[in-house]
């Protein structure tokens, strides 16, 4: 009871849990006046620095945490929904994204994980998967318009109505129609496919709490070639009140995670990049593909330690909008 008290106590917390109170009220989460000003209302108390560590909250706010989470992720894919239909009724929909209220931050985001992307993987991939592109996805829009104009884009959404709305945004673009791919499928029943893909990402909303994006992550590393790129986003401080968050050393088994960078400014999303590694954890077993190149696959678990080196990565135009960017790198074998 008394970290209870403790807890609700943090004007942070307490504010953050007004909100929810509200926010959990409410008859419907599709867009409206009311839902626009309180999310906007949580976004802005969550945003600034702040050094809170959510996974040392008590109980009670974790719960509120877990629940506000699955409630923001809710009302941005009604969110997305409700745009991408409006785009979807525009003769050609990608001159009109600006409409979309958070365009300038998937900007943002796009230009700063693509920054990431080149400074660990120099070359432009042929194919890039995106897990959890939802009716709205600008990422890989973006991405494939303005940064890797020759990539191909696979994008998988469990949700065919998603994909359906998502395929009208880019069907009337004799480019991108030929460059981005939908599959309603669920990733975990992809497998050898994955194998295709130079560069993973993952949805920050894509596994809703850590047990289930754990579960993601490990199918990842079974099914990725060693060597490719996991692009994941995570959160930061009070952010994690709105996205859950990935513990680079501890949930990234089978990879090698090379930076995490944490933005300061409207961007909401930490960026994680990591690479599969050429050695599989324990439970995850090596391919006919990984075999035949000779990688070592065994049952041999690999933690990745983190290093105390602290590199100084200010992506272009991004300014000094940033916490640190942590370098990570395997324990060697003994």
């Amino acid at each position: 009871m008394v970290s209870d008290m403790c807890c609700h106590g943090d004007a942070l917390v307490q504010r953050v849990c007004q909100l929810y109170e509200q926010i959990s009220n409410l008859e419907s989460l599709k867009p409206s006046q009311d839902v626009n000003t309180l999310f906007t209302q949580l976004v802005l108390t969550c945003m600034p620095p702040n050094p809170i560590d959510v996974s040392k909250l008590c109980r009670s706010v974790q719960d509120i945490r877990s629940n506000l989470i699955r409630l923001c992720g809710e009302a941005e894919g009604l969110l997305e929904s409700h745009f991408s239909t409006i785009l979807g009724s525009y003769e050609n929909p990608l001159h009109h994204f600006d409409i979309f209220p958070y365009y300038s931050n998937y900007l943002k985001l796009s230009k700063l994980e693509h920054s990431i992307l080149t400074q660990h993987f120099p070359h432009v991939p042929s194919k890039i998967a995106f897990v959890g592109s939802g009716p709205l996805p600008l990422t890989s829009i973006v991405l494939a318009s303005k940064h890797l104009t020759t990539t191909s884009f696979h994008n998988y959404d469990i949700d065919p109505l998603a994909n359906s709305k998502a395929l009208g945004l880019v069907a009337s673009d004799p480019d991108l129609s030929k460059r981005m791919v939908f599959h309603t499928t669920d990733i975990m029943d992809v497998t050898s496919d994955l194998k295709e893909y130079e560069v993973v990402f993952l949805a920050a909303l894509v596994g809703m709490d850590r047990s289930a994006k754990v579960k993601i992550i490990e199918h990842l590393a079974e099914n990725m070639n060693p060597g490719a790129i996991l692009m994941l986003r995570s959160a930061h401080g009070a952010r994690a009140f709105l996205y859950p968050v990935i513990d680079p050393c501890d949930d990234l088994i089978g990879f090698e995670v090379l930076s995490v960078f944490h933005p300061t400014d409207e961007v909401i999303n930490s960026v994680v990049i990591a690479r599969r590694s050429s050695y599989a954890p324990a439970g995850i077993h090596s391919s006919p593909l990984d075999q035949k190149s000779g990688f070592n696959v065994g049952s041999v678990k690999l933690p990745n330690k983190c290093c105390s080196e602290v590199e100084a990565f200010i992506p272009l135009n991004h300014g000094n909008n940033m916490i640190e960017e942590l370098v990570f790198d395997q324990e060697q074998l003994s």
